[in-house]
Formats: structure tokens, C-alpha cells, sequence
């Protein structure tokens, strides 16, 4: 040990001045948008005891970094369009931050149809060509997922630019070019949304185990992580790519089709569906930056459990608002779009009650809002790549609630029924300028059923401004109805702004995934 010692005091030596440095997330970098009329609160890391002098656009604070080396403040609110502003903080080191924006944030968040990018929507080289935008700033958080939570990320802020653009969230850009276009502000859009993630991977463990609901789930993901062994995998994966190698050889020396090259194995315990995985990895680093709201886009890694959704997606809303210390901020959400072959006779669907347990979350939560985009779904690609129309449903519920337009921003929404002998009338709020259809004049979509619990196609016709009169000559005394209830319904009711009615059912009868868990 004696001959290492001098190498080892040089080594600590040399690191005792970077430790000594203030350093910041990289939410805090060149390009970055500051949220309008809310605090300014900005948090780093320096030597223990530091004095760390921070001031942007002529405000300034102090404040002292704790006995971790963790330091926060808060600076007073700014207002749009008052920049552009240098964010400097000042102790051992000076950082000086430039071309710092104030507007309005959003985090778009989710899995693949919110990180669906730009380049693989629907006219993504128009789109790319127009895309020049320099007071929208984009943000994308890397796919990190840990039991253990992440304090930072790499990443930097971005002026929008057809080359910048391409990667990006499709649905966050289209909704924040619509809130610049409308608002006239500078607009900032964190992506952190992840493929195929799962709802409960975006809570807290903490947060599952003390509501007592998610102990069957959580007991299935413990179980794996004791035995699971990803080296393994690996080994095993290693031997299958060296035999596929050989075959697709022979194949190929052959003239025939080679074989399907096997696909390397997934981390599970690292990826995006264990619980709290997404919350700790490309959550927690952008937690309390000041927001004005989410947007949302999943519920198809979770539809098998579309029951239990009732209960963990506000869940998530809640915990997310409550971490983030900003009061109720908005939460706005694309229910499912419909997908896979459409079904002739009515049936069970989990895609249907996981579209209903979304629904209910308006009524669970404050500030909440969903998107219904039933008719621009694709049935043979879970990702449809109109995602143009989809962020301006999103955006409705953002100008209406947020910055007090006067527009129709709702879908058309299940109020009341009524039996009427052999006919049921339901009625609708929310229906804008009235109910109307889109591609032909008869109603499409509803179903009835009698006592029996056995539903059928329906007639339908609209009675009115709101109101629709629902019929079968083969059911005589009618008690419930549903509408849209497949995983890819054929419907056709809207209001005259053209906005999906919501799907909804008036019954209460057990459903397909009532009771699933895990």
C-alpha cells in the first residue's frame, strides 16, 4: 500500500476543486424557456456551505448549498416575452446561461404514440422544411429507468429547427407550434415520454405500497428481480446469434430466405415497465421545473388491466401534482385510438374500458382533460401518424382552461338516460353547436341490451341539439346502452366541430379486466 499512497493523495488532490464548483441540471442550459408568472426556482450542486449568488433578469438570491452539497432558490416570477435574459450563478465558479426565454412549458410524457417523432408522422419532410421556429425550444430526456432516483440527465435545450425537430416528440411539437402560433409566446416542450411503458412505472414504489392496492404486482416484479439474471440472457442470446449465423449462411450459400435474426434480450428490471423505473429515471431529474401543465399519451401497455387504470392513473396525476409542489397544474390526456379489426356484433373490449376508465379520471381529478380520437386511429398500426389532429384536440383543452379562449374544446359526453318503452333516450352535454355525424347520416355505434346482458347493434337517431333516441327490434324492454365500446368501433357521432363523442356505457356489469391485477 505504501507505494500507492503518493498517487492516492495526488488523486484526491486534483478532484477537491471540481467538487468544489457549482453544477447544474441540464434543465438549466443556453436556449432554455422559463415558465410565465410562476417562480423562478433553480437548484445545482456545490462544496458543502457554499455561497451560491444566483439573478436573471435583474433579480437576484443567495443561498447556501446543505451538508449534501445540494443547493435551491427561488426567484421572483417573470413575464412572457421579457427576454431574451441571462441566467447567472455565481460562488467558487461562475456559470452564466444565455438566451434564456420566458413563455410557456409543457411536459409531454407517455409512451411510443407521445414519442411517435415528427420524422414519422404524417408529412414529416413538409413538416421538417417549416419547422422554424426559434422562441420554441425543445427538450428531450433519455430513456433511463432505476430503481433509485436520477438527479440529472443528459440533454440540452434546442431552438426548434427543421434538423432539431426530427426526432421530437410529434405530438408535444404540433401542440406547442399551435400554442406559439395562438399565444405569441416562447414556448418550451419537455419530452421524457418512453415506448411501451407502463402506467405504474411512472409512481413513486413508495406511493404503490402505501395505497395497499399493488401488492400482487409489485410481489410479481420482486420475484423477478431475484432471480432474473440479464448476463444470462445474454450468454444464451450469444449462442442463438452464433447458430442463426451459420444458418443464414447456408441460406444465403443455398439461394433461400435466411432465418429471422434472433433479437438481443431486454433488461426488464432496467426497462419500462417495472414499477417506479420511469418516475426515478426521467422523471424525478425534471421534477419542480416551473410548468404549466402535461400532456399524456399511454394506456395501451395497460389495457389488459384497464380496470385497475381507474384507480392508478389518478394516481399518477396526483403524485405527479404533489411532488411537484405547483398546485393542481393541468393534465391533459389522448384517450386510445381505435385499433385492430373492427368487430361486427358488439363484445367485451379492454381497450373500451381502459377508453372508460380514462374518462373517469375527469370526474376523479381537477384540471384534467382528454383528447377522443376514435376516428383517426389505424387499424393495422397501433401508431396512427395523424398526430397533427391529435395535438390540436390537446390543444383545445389548453386555450379553453388555461388561457381563456372562447372555443368548443370538449368531445360530446354521456349525461343521463332515459327508457321509454321499447326505446332509450340518452343525453349529451358538452355538444358545441350541436350533435351531427361524420361520413353518413345514420347514427353509427350504439349498442342495447335488456335485462339479459346480451348486447346488439342499435338504430340511433339524434333528437334535437343533444339528445339521441336508441332502439333494437329485437330487444322489447331495453335497461342499458353502450356506444363505442370495441377496441376499434365503428362510430360516427360528433358534435358539428367535429369532435368524437366519448365513448361511454350506461351499464355497470362486470368487464373483462375487472378483477386483473397483475
Amino acid at each position: 500500500m505504501k507505494n500507492f499512497a503518493p498517487a492516492l493523495m495526488m488523486v484526491c488532490f486534483l478532484a477537491s476543486p471540481a467538487q468544489a464548483e457549482i453544477t447544474l441540471s441540464n434543465l438549466f442550459t443556453d436556449q432554455m424557456v422559463l415558465q410565465q408568472g410562476k417562480p423562478v426556482v433553480v437548484w445545482g450542486n456545490a462544496e458543502k456551505g457554499e455561497e451560491v449568488s444566483i439573478s436573471v433578469a435583474g433579480n437576484s438570491v443567495s443561498t447556501t448549498a446543505d451538508n449534501e452539497g445540494h443547493f435551491k432558490a427561488s426567484l421572483p416570477a417573470l413575464k412572457a416575452n421579457s427576454g431574451p435574459h441571462q441566467l447567472v450563478l455565481e460562488g467558487t465558479n461562475k456559470i452564466t446561461i444565455n438566451d434564456v426565454l420566458v413563455g410557456e412549458v409543457w411536459i409531454c410524457s407517455g409512451q411510443s404514440n407521445m414519442a411517435f417523432s415528427v420524422n414519422a408522422a404524417n408529412d414529416p419532410d413538409l413538416e421538417s422544411l417549416a419547422a422554424k421556429y426559434p422562441r420554441i425550444r425543445i427538450l428531450s430526456v433519455p430513456q433511463v429507468g432505476s430503481q433509485q432516483p436520477q438527479d440529472n440527465f443528459q440533454g440540452a435545450w434546442q431552438a426548434v429547427t427543421p434538423e432539431s425537430v426530427r426526432n421530437f416528440s410529434a405530438v408535444g411539437y404540433f401542440f406547442g407550434r399551435q400554442l406559439h402560433q395562438v399565444l405569441d409566446v416562447p414556448i418550451g416542450l419537455i419530452d421524457n415520454a418512453w415506448g411501451g411503458s407502463a402506467c405504474e412505472a411512472w409512481i413513486p414504489r413508495r406511493v404503490l405500497e402505501e395505497t395497499g392496492q399493488y401488492g400482487e404486482l409489485l410481489e410479481k416484479w420482486d420475484t423477478l428481480a431475484a432471480s432474473y439474471d440479464h448476463e444470462a440472457e445474454v450468454a444464451k442470446f450469444q449462442e442463438r446469434l452464433t447458430a442463426w449465423q451459420v444458418k443464414a449462411k447456408e441460406a444465403r450459400d443455398a439461394g433461400k430466405a435466411v432465418p429471422r435474426r434472433p433479437r438481443p434480450p431486454r433488461n426488464q428490471l432496467t426497462g419500462q415497465h417495472r414499477p417506479a423505473n420511469l418516475y426515478n429515471g426521467v422523471l424525478n431529474p425534471v421534477i419542480g421545473y416551473g410548468i404549466r401543465g402535461a400532456i399524456w399519451y399511454q394506456g395501451e401497455s395497460n389495457s389488459g388491466r384497464a380496470f385497475q387504470y381507474r384507480d392508478l392513473f389518478p394516481l399518477m396525476i396526483d403524485t405527479w401534482r404533489k411532488k411537484w409542489g405547483q398546485d393542481d397544474f393541468s393534465f391533459y390526456w389522448v384517450s386510445l385510438a381505435d385499433f385492430q379489426d373492427e368487430v361486427s356484433e358488439p363484445a367485451g373490449s379492454n381497450w373500451a374500458e381502459l377508453r372508460e376508465a380514462q374518462t373517469l379520471t375527469m370526474s376523479t381529478l381537477p384540471n384534467t382533460g382528454e383528447a377522443i380520437i376514435t376516428d383517426l386511429g389505424e387499424s393495422h398500426d397501433i401508431h396512427p401518424r395523424n398526430k397533427q389532429d391529435v395535438a390540436k384536440r390537446l390543444v383545445r383543452w389548453a386555450l379553453a382552461r388555461d388561457y381563456g379562449y372562447e372555443i368548443v374544446f370538449r368531445s360530446p359526453l354521456y349525461q343521463s338516460h332515459e327508457v321509454k318503452g321499447n326505446r332509450i333516450l340518452v343525453t349529451f352535454e358538452h355538444v358545441g353547436g350541436g350533435l351531427d355525424t361524420h361520413d353518413v347520416r345514420q347514427v353509427r355505434g350504439f349498442a342495447i341490451a335488456g335485462e339479459d346482458q346480451k348486447f346488439v347493434n342499435a338504430e340511433a337517431r339524434i333528437v334535437g341539439t343533444n339528445q339521441v333516441e336508441i332502439w333494437s327490434d329485437t330487444v322489447t324492454d331495453p335497461v342499458a346502452v353502450r356506444y363505442a365500446w370495441a377496441q376499434n368501433p365503428v362510430c360516427n357521432l360528433q358534435n358539428r366541430e367535429h369532435l368524437p363523442a366519448t365513448p361511454f356505457r350506461t351499464d355497470r356489469w362486470k368487464g373483462i379486466t375487472e378483477g386483473v391485477t397483475k
